[in-house]
């Protein structure tokens, strides 16, 4: 069993979970994060008036800022310099923005390998906070105010011993925002190897795992304060500023993606069963299903925040919900994991209970947004495997024809038996039709049907005709004999496959004929 993904519907009544359903076709449930953005902050000058506040405190006049941001500039560019220098490695510029960063970085990676490390610096012109000096002559005052430009920014690869590839990026003008990548399955990867953990990786996604159980013990128990250390780390030695200002960075989730995975054995069976639930879930979806997902209520002002998408990618298709800045969405990866996946990039869209500080009077446990700190990730894991669960108690609920699709697939091509071709099955065909539609009779499956009760329901069959239909479907696999008789019924691939084709019949092909 898989016990933490056993769900009920909620809303479109009872059904068995596709992790039990396809249990012994699923090799183990992952949950675990996947991309993890974080934001960095000096929380004294993050804001304009912190910023004239400190100017005024250190003695620096307003004016002369251009002039002071440039030396904590040159200070970024030498820091890079030596990084770079003391690596062995240049500092790639990168001009254009259909370049992507990442591609560059795995080509760096194809050379180097993956042992612990600086891998790459890019840099590249992009737009950035910043402020600028102002005298208000209303007022007689003089301070900064914001503004927007464009400065040079260093994108910091490492290869860190416990998070895998990551990336620093650090802007060269003040108020030096930093952005921090990671990857929840890179770092579980690691954990698992450091536990002795044998696994199997295909494309960010593990396609099989000695323990899943453990693997699910160690993904559980990711640490924001190990976190903490990692940030803290690189932003020292990447952007030599801090000493400036007298604070270290405040870290906070800009992008958090939380993903389950069911890993299938085979291929054979994730692909007609993705088709299924991506063409019903295109087509049943609506906005109150949506927001129940993501553990919200719809009212009519959210309603236009509310979509769904399918798109067609490289990888494969996907179908994504959006509602307001979350989302869910479903993909396969590698044509062997169904991916499940809850992104946010503002964790204060979801609600749990915790303490709440007042300005007045004690602090009070309420249902409150989630705080941005990184210190939400413990809270943030549940919160977004319950929106998981949701999705995949609404897969659960749809019907699942897949099972047929692969029956069909298989029982409608030719067959060889004993040196002979046994003709595949032809639905459409009136003879093969009204055959199985006389053995799809609910009395067949309780004492089975002999040649001699099907004669008066099949005229166009004589007695011999209709043994050698018999035949060939026992040949075929659609039927079985009952053990010493000439009784039959049908099998489960042939029940599936039977009703498999009445239902596309007569829902689809009949229906558009029309």
């Amino acid at each position: 069993m898989l016990p933490r993904l056993e769900c009920h519907v909620v809303g479109w009544g009872m059904s068995q979970s596709l992790t039990d359903r396809y249990e012994d076709r699923i090799a183990g449930v992952l949950s675990c994060y996947d991309r993890v953005v974080i934001t960095g902050t000096v929380p004294v000058i993050c804001y304009a008036d912190g910023m004239t506040r400190f100017l005024y405190a250190k003695g620096i006049r307003i004016f002369d800022y251009p002039q002071f941001a440039q030396t904590l500039r040159d200070r970024v560019r030498d820091g890079a310099a030596s990084l770079a220098a003391n690596a062995g490695i240049g500092i790639e510029h990168i001009a254009k923005s259909h370049i992507r960063k990442e591609e560059v970085v795995a080509r760096v990676l194809a050379q180097r390998g993956d042992h612990p490390g600086l891998v790459h610096i890019i840099s590249a012109m992009e737009a950035c906070d910043s402020y600028r000096p102002w005298h208000d002559k209303a007022s007689g005052k003089t301070f900064v105010r914001p503004d927007s430009g464009k400065c040079l920014h260093y994108y910091f690869y490492f290869m860190d011993a416990a998070l895998g590839l990551v990336y620093l990026r650090v802007p060269t003008w003040a108020p030096f925002r930093l952005q921090f990548y990671c990857n929840g399955h890179s770092w579980l990867a690691r954990q698992m190897t450091a536990a002795g953990i044998g696994y199997t990786m295909a494309d960010n996604a593990f396609v099989r795992i000695d323990d899943w159980q453990r693997a699910q013990q160690l993904a559980d128990a990711l640490s924001p304060d190990q976190l903490h250390r990692v940030l803290d780390h690189y932003a020292g030695l990447c952007c030599p500023v801090c000493d400036v200002f007298g604070q270290s960075y405040h870290w906070s989730l800009m992008q958090v993606e939380y993903a389950t995975d069911l890993a299938f054995r085979s291929t054979t069976t994730l692909a007609p069963l993705y088709d299924q639930l991506i063409r019903q879930t295109v087509l049943n979806v609506k906005a109150e299903q949506v927001a129940n997902f993501l553990g919200r209520h719809i009212t009519p002002q959210l309603a236009q925040e509310i979509g769904s998408q399918f798109s067609t990618r490289i990888e494969g298709t996907c179908v994504k919900h959006r509602f307001g800045k979350s989302s869910i969405k479903m993909y396969d990866k590698c044509g062997i994991v169904l991916r499940i996946e809850t992104t946010t990039n503002d964790v204060s869209f979801f609600k749990h209970h915790r303490k709440v500080e007042h300005r007045q009077g004690p602090p009070t446990r309420e249902l409150a947004p989630v705080k941005k700190s990184i210190y939400s990730l413990i809270d943030l894991r549940e919160i977004l495997l319950g929106c998981n669960r949701r999705y995949l108690a609404h897969l659960s609920a749809l019907d699942d024809f897949s099972a047929g699709v692969r029956a069909l697939d298989r029982l409608t091509k030719p067959r060889k038996v004993e040196e002979k071709t046994v003709k595949g099955i032809n639905f459409f065909e009136p003879g093969d039709a009204a055959l199985l539609h006389a053995l799809q009779n609910p009395r067949v499956n309780i004492a089975g049907i002999r040649r001699a009760d099907l004669l008066p329901e099949l005229e166009m069959f004589s007695p011999n005709r209709l043994s050698r239909q018999l035949r060939r479907l026992l040949d075929l696999g659609v039927i079985k004999r009952v053990t010493g008789t000439y009784r039959y019924y049908l099998t489960k691939a042939g029940r599936a496959a039977t009703a498999a084709a009445e239902r596309l019949t007569a829902a689809t092909i009949i229906a558009q004929m029309i």
